[in-house]
């Protein structure tokens, strides 16, 4: 599948997310994992406690620096703008890299004001310490306030996106602005894995659910997705999804399992 490109970056759709371990051999031997299994885009956070790890284990591929494609986030508590430039800083140290390619803010409900925060990542991106910008959790009013208050383009929104929890206004809006959703816990379903719909369209496949729940979000533009599992099996299994494409229909059966589609986003998304 082609990378995503926006803003003069290109962004690997399927990326391995690194929340909820709770060891740092834990987080490691999983990044290695994905790093081993294809995966070229890896997201942490601040928060996380995983960016040691996401930096040991890139040293340690042996996989080219400039092959990646690096995420974090600030911490809640690192939004005034001498601890948004000291914090990244840090952040380089623990990833022992001398640039992320996208940094995020972690929440929209903290202080400062976004606007204070964003000048300083804004200063960090001048400096070609972060390649790019964005938000997390944000609303489509959030996301529009701060692409009005950056000079750098606001790369992406990383939410909770996946059959179970749609985000169509904010997938129509980051469709018509051009700006990336990145969902995170696309298999975050519960019970739905085991519905019969998702179930029959992986049989017809001969894939997982758990592959179907990720290839529907690959298959929407400007969805990228970053699954996350400290389980080999899972890794791989995660992304063993580009040898299959699901149909219009298929995908319009996926939709309906949470209502009705509307007319306009269908018509966005092809479909």
């Amino acid at each position: 599948m082609d990378p995503i490109t926006i803003a003069d970056a290109e962004i690997p759709a399927l990326g391995f997310g690194t929340a909820g371990m709770d060891t740092d051999e834990e987080r490691y031997d999983a990044i290695s994992a994905a790093l081993d299994a294809g995966y070229r885009h890896i997201d942490t956070a601040q928060m996380y406690d995983s960016e040691s790890a996401v930096g040991a284990a890139i040293a340690d591929s042996g996989i080219d620096r400039e092959e990646l494609f690096v995420t974090t986030k600030l911490d809640g508590g690192n939004r005034d703008h001498e601890s948004v430039v000291d914090s990244t800083h840090e952040s380089l140290t623990r990833l022992d890299t001398d640039y992320v390619d996208l940094l995020l803010i972690h929440m929209p409900d903290q202080e400062p004001s976004h606007e204070e925060t964003l000048d300083a990542m804004n200063e960090l991106v001048a400096e070609d310490v972060v390649k790019h910008i964005g938000v997390s959790n944000f609303s489509v009013e959030e996301t529009k306030n701060a692409i009005e208050h950056s000079s750098a383009p606001i790369l992406t929104n990383q939410v909770e996106y996946n059959l179970a929890e749609r985000q169509d206004d904010l997938l129509s809006f980051c469709i018509d602005e051009e700006v990336m959703l990145t969902a995170y816990s696309p298999i975050k379903l519960g019970d739905r894995l085991e519905d019969d719909v998702v179930r029959g369209i992986a049989d017809t496949h001969g894939k997982t659910p758990r592959q179907v729940a990720i290839r529907w979000l690959l298959q929407q533009p400007y969805v990228s997705t970053i699954p996350r599992s400290s389980n080999p099996e899972h890794v791989r299994e995660n992304y063993d999804v580009f040898d299959f494409e699901l149909t219009d229909e298929e995908m319009r059966r996926l939709f309906a399992m949470q209502g009705d589609l509307d007319d306009a986003l269908a018509s966005k998304l092809g479909l």
